[in-house]
């Protein structure tokens, strides 16, 4: 989520114009009620409504009964009601802004009203009422405001969240909602027409006001100052594009702010079932491309770093997919846009990425984790209706089918060192560790330690699994934190998970097992060796958080936040081993930093880029931070 000083105002002033937005429609009330009451078209009222009372069916005014119905006060706070929980028990992420700018806006639409009635007094409409009159001023429509903030408000969180063919028909039904109330209120002899059209204008004026207060992202983007020309003159960007992730009205505002912030030479492509990177590489090759954009998930990210990683060429992340795990742990906004608007105005940062082999596939590369076994099973069955539907949590109802597949037996092999036997349910190499909900399945890993973090989960029944999540959600965020051992045991977790480090992985299985990489399926196989590459791939991230912020405030941008505290005990993770030339190394001397790089180098200073530094006396360059001896059985 963005922080409100981004919009460039304070983020609830707007609310501070609904006295005048009160004032100007009791103004409009008693201007009806007064000196315009006989004057064309409030004079020709009267007779729109005898007109309608004398054309009345029972199926229409069983349909309009459940409009008014509908719109009534206790339907509508209890909708109010049903859908902010909703959005604040979503699995994405509690979405407390846009729960906030919902309720925000019925009670305030509410106020006005009520504020409006002690001022105007008009009677109801002479005909025959199909429901209850209250005691309030037939001017303004009380129930047609409320369904405007309501549904309308509904309408605006869809727009932002939806895409393609759904996002405008589930946006036209709402809208139609209010506008179906308004004739049936008048229908129904509640209202004259002009009371129906000042609640659509109150509700309208309402919703535009609260959403500039709460929802100041779309401000913000709107009105992002374009940045004078760059030295080069216009910037060239390639976006790859998932076409289902990132629907049409994403796109055109990926457009726009890419326009805005200098880069007027786009080129995009989609991605394919056959390329998943939308034939990046074609696109890059003989011309000078200053940014690679990728809007898609975690699948279209890893196969456009695979391309881009080693080219030096910077890659912004726009979050449209069902996990979004890369994003998630380099802590970019998950609105996507919002989430590129940030990466713009930061640095790109040196960041690791694995290379992996295995039988029945091409070497390629993985951003977040690869794993073998239960997980790979649970991507591979999860139902793409249900990932459509529930986003990530299709993966949990994947999961339960899958809970009493057999173990497999592997060796795992940790740089070149003797292989190790063992039995698990599944077996995981990651570059960054957190999982859905924060949950840290790898708490080591960092995306710039210059190393791979591996876990291997073996629960033993119904107490396995259970001591597997409560250690691992007694590290999540929130979470009961335990002490980190003294000893040296990776084996945690009543012998649950076990955990090892190194910058070669090599795994072997005693069947074929199914595979996964950053969410795609891969072929089943035997084997799959992993590496690291330090710094290949060069990633747009937030600016820093400001001077003096507290830990963890803000976005994790450079190697100082991404290592947040990266102690030998470090609470929340298994015990981690120092090498001993971590002893002795300057302060987080592999971090990325602000410091820039060494001298000699030509990168500008004050960039972040990844320090590496190698052994003490030998020149060889080793992983960041000294680069951690791989953890073996002996230890």
């Amino acid at each position: 989520m963005t922080n409100s000083h981004e919009a460039g105002a304070r983020p609830g002033l707007p609310l501070l114009l609904l006295p005048v937005q009160t004032a100007v429609v009791a103004a409009a009330g008693l201007l009806v009620t007064g000196p315009l009451a006989h004057h064309w078209p409030l004079s020709a009222e009267d007779g729109v409504n005898r007109a309608l009372a004398a054309r009345r069916t029972p199926l229409a005014t069983a349909l309009t009964d459940g409009a008014s119905l509908l719109a009534g006060t206790e339907s509508v706070i209890a909708l109010t009601l049903v859908c902010t929980a909703a959005l604040l028990l979503v699995p994405h992420a509690p979405r407390w802004r846009e729960a906030a700018f919902l309720a925000v806006a019925v009670a305030a639409q509410s106020a006005v009203f009520l504020l409006v009635t002690l001022v105007v007094d008009r009677e109801r409409p002479d005909v025959p009422h199909l429901d209850p009159a209250p005691p309030t001023s037939s001017f303004p429509s009380g129930h047609v405001g409320a369904s405007v903030a309501l549904f309308g408000g509904l309408a605006v969180l869809a727009s932002r969240r939806l895409h393609g063919v759904r996002r405008h028909l589930v946006v036209g039904l709402l809208l139609v909602i209010p506008l179906f109330v308004a004739v049936s209120r008048v229908y129904r002899g509640m209202h004259h027409p002009s009371d129906v059209v000042a609640g659509l204008l109150n509700g309208a004026c309402t919703l535009a006001l609260v959403a500039a207060a709460l929802l100041p992202r779309l401000r913000a983007e709107a009105a992002a100052p374009a940045p004078g020309p760059s030295a080069h003159g216009a910037r060239r960007a390639v976006v790859v594009r998932h076409p289902r992730a990132c629907g049409d009205g994403t796109a055109a505002r990926v457009r726009a702010l890419l326009r805005d912030h200098g880069y007027a030479e786009q080129r995009w492509t989609e991605t394919t079932a056959g390329d998943p990177s939308g034939g990046l590489a074609t696109c890059l090759g003989g011309t000078d491309t200053d940014l690679v954009v990728v809007c898609g998930g975690d699948g279209t990210v890893r196969a456009c770093a695979d391309v881009v990683a080693g080219t030096g060429i910077p890659l912004a992340i726009v979050p449209c997919g069902t996990g979004n795990l890369l994003a998630r742990n380099l802590r970019l906004p998950t609105e996507p846009v919002a989430a590129l608007e940030e990466a713009l105005r930061g640095q790109a940062v040196g960041l690791d990425v694995g290379r992996i082999r295995g039988d029945g596939f091409a070497p390629t590369r993985f951003a977040v984790m690869a794993g073998a076994g239960f997980d790979a099973a649970m991507v591979r069955d999860a139902s793409a209706r249900l990932k459509e539907s529930l986003g990530w949590a299709a993966y949990v109802v994947s999961a339960v089918r899958h809970l009493g597949d057999a173990r497999m037996r592997l060796s795992i092999r940790l740089d070149g060192g003797a292989p190790l036997e063992r039995r698990a349910r599944m077996v995981v190499i990651g570059n960054v560790g957190t999982l859905q909900g924060g949950l840290p399945l790898l708490p080591e890993a960092r995306p710039d330690s210059g190393r791979l973090e591996v876990v291997l989960l073996d629960p033993r029944g119904v107490t396995g699994w259970l001591a597997a999540a409560g250690y691992l959600a007694s590290r999540a965020p929130g979470g009961r934190r335990q002490r980190a051992s003294d000893t040296r045991e990776r084996s945690l977790a009543h012998g649950a998970l076990e955990y090892f480090g190194a910058a070669r992985i090599d795994l072997r299985f005693a069947r074929p097992q199914p595979r996964e990489l950053d969410g795609d399926v891969f072929p089943a196989g035997t084997w799959l060796t992993a590496e690291v590459e330090p710094g290949a791939l060069r990633v747009c991230l937030p600016a820093p958080a400001r001077a003096g912020a507290p830990a963890g405030a803000g976005a994790p941008t450079r190697a100082g936040a991404l290592a947040e505290a990266d102690a030998p005990a470090r609470e929340g993770g298994p015990p981690r081993e120092e090498s001993p030339t971590r002893a002795g190394a300057p302060a987080e001397a592999g971090a990325l930093t602000e410091a820039g790089a060494p001298a000699g180098s030509d990168v500008p200073a004050g960039s972040d880029v990844p320090v590496r530094t190698g052994e003490e006396g030998t020149g060889e360059e080793g992983g960041f931070h000294g680069h951690r001896d791989a953890r073996t059985a002996a230890q």
